[in-house]
């Protein structure tokens, strides 16, 4: 049985494609000297001395490796066979990578075709040049040196030999789906989807691959349905590159906090009356607005009730063990009143969002900047381009309602990193707010058009009484709290503000003082349940509040703040805490 083996990229989808998780040979390359030893060459495969499972990292159980030391390099080797019917001469083979951490060097028979600087986003590499009918060898080399402090952005990954505190196992090579495509001459390589719901239609770009010679037979067509029930379409003649269709919808129906609504797309790519190229997709109709102190779903006020979720899993670290372990990890933090999620240190891959854009569940796009020194501006392109790669990978799932690219970086730091990934953000999706560097240190300005959308703070204190004394002054009108590590001199009134990770209270009695965690443990269950309803309530109760993020879902290793543990049993009645987290908010009540 072949693991995570559900199609990997569901918001464009077509039917030839191969998946290649499973047994792929495997090998250590501590000195990194594989490529002198010839472990990428056609006949390497006596260099091979182990087997792994793909996608799991060798640090996994279930990868059987189960290594956990640092790795400079490791290689990964498998025979793939073409299917006889991929006609090579009449159209493309693409290999696509979930995600390999980090620098990525791919072979096909011997032959060099291709890499990746980066180790959370997707890639793929045209291999139509160096494959053939039958039997051919594809070898991977993933270079990932976190020993090397300050040049890679790593996240929660542990730069010591062992995890320690809010830093857990690390994930070497390969932790996302590998799989291979075949598409026609002409084909639909992207599409961009773009909710317009105060005119009742969306914009599509669809973005074609391939020489088309100037002939002008060729039709691109987009059908939208919901339910079932046709809505609209849009029928164009393409160019070689973008091409924009705007399909006016019969029936509005809108994607909403815990109810995703969804359309599904066809997009079909004609020659003549011949179909060449066909994907299915699917989008939702919300929009995300800004107001005084509120962020807007639809128009409405919406108090993001939001958990801090790390993505991190016993058996397969970086990996879930299957897709339906995504889905419940989103239904997990439903059950607990919570109705997005900050996706935290960690990009997520597509699959978690496609359930959390069917469960119509807020989440907040983030990159794994730990590990990154922003004060040095050669870390800047690496950085740059694997953030623009998410952007542009995620832009069309409705459940992203806002980006943040960076957490918690210091105020002696260079300014200039952060400046130039905000600005980028802004320029490739102006359709979401974003966050600057949640946390401690902000950057705003008048203008609108740089800077930080919403200001948000971290603040663990464990004392209820006194969190909420902290934010009383801000309730009448004074500049509210933490403002101060801002590098501008005044408050901008009416920017949204809220608390982004608060509580990661511990809870583990049966660990003792081997676990890691924030504050004074409680006593006992009562007294758990009497702090989380202070704190949670301290915050739904303040009427400039406009979300919070409760830290955090699950356990990790030795970080025991979760309202589950590591393997995801309820650490209390679901029900109690969902009672809490759903009382009604302040915020919510403007325009009643």
């Amino acid at each position: 049985m072949i693991p995570r083996s559900e199609y990997p990229r569901p918001q464009l989808m077509r039917d030839k494609w191969m998946n290649l998780n499973g047994k792929w040979q495997f090998e250590f390359d501590f000195g990194v000297s594989g490529q002198e030893k010839g472990m990428h060459a056609e006949d390497s495969g006596h260099l091979y001395s182990k087997e792994i499972t793909v996608p799991f990292c060798p640090e996994s159980k279930l990868s059987g490796i189960e290594y956990k030391d640092y790795m400079n390099s490791v290689w990964y080797r498998r025979e793939v066979n073409i299917p006889d019917d991929w006609n090579l001469s009449k159209g493309y083979v693409i290999l696509h990578f979930g995600a390999v951490d980090w620098q990525t060097y791919v072979w096909v028979n011997g032959c060099l075709s291709g890499g990746h600087q980066g180790g959370y986003t997707s890639f793929s590499i045209d291999i139509t040049n160096k494959v053939r009918s039958g039997n051919n060898i594809i070898v991977v080399q993933a270079i990932d040196e976190k020993a090397a402090h300050g040049s890679q952005a790593s996240g929660k990954q542990s730069h010591r030999y062992a995890s320690y505190g809010c830093h857990y196992t690390r994930t070497t090579g390969i932790w996302q789906t590998v799989w291979m495509e075949y598409v026609p001459s002409v084909y639909v390589t992207k599409l961009d989807i773009t909710p317009d719901v105060q005119n009742n239609k969306v914009d599509i770009t669809a973005v074609l691959y391939g020489n088309m010679n100037g002939e002008n037979d060729y039709r691109l067509e987009a059908v939208a349905s919901y339910e079932g029930k046709f809505m609209g379409s849009k029928s164009i003649i393409p160019s070689w590159r973008g091409n924009n269709l705007s399909i006016e919808l019969d029936e509005l129906h809108l994607w909403e906090p815990l109810c995703g609504r969804l359309y599904d797309l066809d997009v079909k790519l004609y020659k003549a009356e011949k179909v060449i190229d066909s994907v299915t997709s699917y989008f939702g109709m919300r929009s995300v607005d800004l107001t005084d102190n509120v962020i807007l779903i639809n128009g409405k006020p919406v108090y993001q009730r939001l958990i801090l979720d790390q993505g991190f899993y016993p058996d397969g670290v970086y990996t879930a063990p299957s897709d339906d372990e995504l889905r419940l990890d989103v239904q997990r933090s439903i059950d607990m009143g919570f109705n997005g999620a900050r996706l935290h240190e960690k990009v997520f891959e597509e699959r978690f969002l496609y359930w959390a854009d069917k469960a119509g569940y807020l989440c907040w796009g983030e990159h794994a900047n730990w590990g990154l020194d922003i004060s040095k501006d050669e870390n800047l392109g690496s950085f740059q381009n694997e953030w623009t790669e998410e952007i542009n990978r995620d832009y069309s799932h409705p459940s992203i309602i806002g980006w943040c690219p960076f957490n918690e970086t210091q105020g002696n730091q260079s300014n200039r990193l952060v400046d130039t990934i905000v600005k980028l953000t802004k320029q490739l999706d102006p359709t979401r707010p974003v966050i600057d560097t949640s946390g401690w240190t902000h950057h705003y300005a008048s203008d609108g058009r740089s800077g930080t959308d919403i200001f948000d703070v971290h603040d663990y204190e464990q004392n209820p009484e006194k969190f909420k004394a902290t934010y009383a002054p801000f309730a009448e009108g004074q500049t509210p709290p933490h403002t101060t590590r801002t590098p501008v001199d005044t408050w901008l009134p009416g920017v949204p503000y809220f608390v982004s990770e608060f509580g990661g209270i511990r809870w583990a009695p049966e660990k003792g003082n081997e676990s890691w965690g924030y504050g004074i443990a409680p006593e006992d269950e009562s007294e758990f349940i009497n702090r989380y309803r202070g704190l949670v309530t301290a915050l739904l109760e303040h009427p400039k509040m406009c979300a919070f993020c409760y830290t955090q879902l699950t356990d990790v290793e030795q970080e025991v703040n979760g309202l589950y543990t590591y393997d995801r049993r309820p650490k209390f009645d679901p029900e109690v805490i969902k009672a809490i987290t759903s009382m009604p908010a302040a915020i919510e009540k403007i325009g009643d």
